[in-house]
C-alpha cells in the first residue's frame, strides 16, 4: 500500500448516524449464539472490532420472529426477551468503546434445510417454494403469510431501535428470502408479488415502508443486495444499468438510506464499458450513499475460504483511489477484520507488515 489512506478515515454522517471513519465490518455468520441468544463472548467479539478502529459494525445475520427464519439454532435471533436483552448488552459494549452497531435482519427462506434446523416438522418458505430454479421444495407463501413476514421485519427493526442499535440492515442478498422475491429464478408468482421487476421488488419495498413507519424518519435503513446467488454465482438481477435503475428506484423511494452492494471482488466492473463496480453504479444511478464489499484486503474470494483455503493480503491502493473519486461512500471488510480485529487501526497507522494473513481453516473459530 502506497497511497494516503486519509479518505478511509474521514467521518461520515447520515440522519442520526455519525461514523468516525468509512470502514464497516461486513456481516458474517458464526453460529456462536446457543438457542439464538448472543453470549458475553459475542459481545466481546464485536467490542474488540470497535476497539480496533472499525467505524460501523454490521452484525451477523439475526433472524426475525418466524419459526422457519433460521437454518441453525446457534444463529442469533432478534426477537424474544432474552435475545433482545443480550443484544442490548452487545450494543452497550460497542458504544462503550466509541463504536456504532447495526443488526442485519435476516430470514433465510428456502435456503433452510428443515432436517438441520429448529422446527424440522415445518417446511421452509419462499415466494414460490423454489429452492433454486426448477427445484420445487414446498408450497408458495400465501398472501397473509407475506404480510405477517413484513410485520415481523418491522417489529425486529423497532426492537433494534429500542435496545439502542444505530440503524438496521435488511439482508436482501445471496439467495435468501428477500432475494428469493427479487430473483425471477425463485419467484414464479403470477400475483402482485411476482412477474415484473416492480412486483418482485414489492416484498422488500413493503418491508422498508413498514420499518420506516415503525422506527421514524431518522433511523438509518441499509439494504444489502447482490446480483449473484448462492444457488447460482452467475445469476444477475439486472443485465444493464437501465434495468438496475428500474430495480433500485422503488427501493430508494420506499426509504432505503444506504445500499450495501455485495460482490465477490470489489475491483471487478459490473457492466461492460465502465470500470464502476456494483456500488459505483448504484450510487451513480440512485444518488444515495453506497457500501462496497468483496475481498477487501485479500487476494482470494470467500468461496475459497469455505473450502478451507487461506488468502494473502492484497493492496488497497485501488480501493482508496475509488473512494477518493467518490465511487462509493463506505467500505465493508469481512474476513480481514474477522481474522484481525485491529485491521482498521493497523491500516491507519501504516502497520501493513503487521496485518495477519487470513486462514480459511479458522473461518468458524475466530473471535
Amino acid at each position: 500500500m502506497s497511497k494516503n489512506v486519509d479518505s478511509l478515515f474521514k467521518p461520515f454522517s447520515l440522519k442520526s448516524l455519525s461514523l468516525k471513519n468509512r470502514i464497516a465490518m461486513a456481516p458474517m455468520t458464526r453460529s456462536f449464539s446457543p438457542d439464538g441468544i448472543p453470549t458475553e463472548d459475542v459481545a466481546g467479539y464485536y467490542r474488540r472490532r470497535a476497539e480496533g478502529g472499525t467505524g460501523l459494525i454490521i452484525t451477523e445475520g439475526t433472524t426475525i420472529d418466524d419459526p422457519v427464519a433460521t437454518m441453525d439454532g446457534k444463529i442469533p435471533q432478534i426477537h424474544g426477551k432474552q435475545s433482545l436483552a443480550a443484544w442490548e448488552k452487545v450494543v452497550q459494549q460497542v458504544h462503550g468503546v466509541g463504536g456504532k452497531i447495526m443488526p442485519q435482519l435476516w430470514h433465510v427462506g428456502m435456503a433452510r434445510n428443515p432436517t438441520k434446523a429448529p422446527f424440522p416438522e415445518l417446511p421452509s418458505v419462499g415466494p414460490s417454494g423454489l429452492l433454486a430454479p426448477g427445484k420445487q421444495v414446498s408450497e408458495p407463501l400465501t398472501v397473509p403469510q407475506i404480510h405477517q413476514l413484513i410485520a415481523s421485519f418491522a417489529k425486529a427493526a423497532a426492537d433494534a431501535k429500542r435496545v439502542g442499535f444505530d440503524g438496521i440492515e435488511i439482508h436482501g442478498a445471496h439467495g435468501y428470502l428477500v432475494d428469493q422475491f427479487f430473483w425471477s429464478g425463485t419467484n414464479q408468482r403470477t400475483d402482485e408479488w411476482g412477474g415484473s421487476m416492480a412486483n418482485r421488488s414489492r416484498f422488500a419495498v413493503e418491508i422498508v415502508k413498514a420499518i420506516r413507519a415503525a422506527t421514524g424518519p431518522d433511523f438509518p435503513i441499509i439494504l444489502r443486495y447482490s446480483q449473484w446467488k448462492q444457488q447460482d454465482y452467475t445469476a444477475r438481477l439486472a443485465e444493464t444499468p437501465e434495468l438496475l435503475e428500474e430495480f433500485l428506484t422503488p427501493l430508494s423511494d420506499a426509504g432505503v438510506d444506504i445500499f450495501h452492494c455485495s460482490t465477490r471482488r470489489y475491483w471487478e466492473p459490473e457492466f461492460a464499458g465502465s470500470d464502476l463496480n456494483l456500488a459505483g453504479w448504484t450510487k451513480k444511478l440512485i444518488g444515495k450513499p453506497t457500501i462496497t464489499v468483496g475481498s477487501v484486503g485479500l487476494n482470494g474470494d470467500f468461496f475459497g475460504a469455505f473450502a478451507g483455503e487461506g488468502s494473502a493480503t492484497r493492496s488497497i491502493d485501488d480501493l482508496i483511489e475509488r473512494l477518493d473519486k467518490g465511487e462509493f461512500d463506505l467500505v465493508a471488510v469481512g474476513r480481514a477484520i474477522l481474522q484481525d480485529p485491529n485491521w482498521a487501526n493497523k491500516i491507519r497507522q501504516g502497520d501493513i507488515d503487521k496485518l495477519e494473513q487470513y486462514s480459511g481453516e479458522a473461518l468458524a473459530t475466530l473471535s
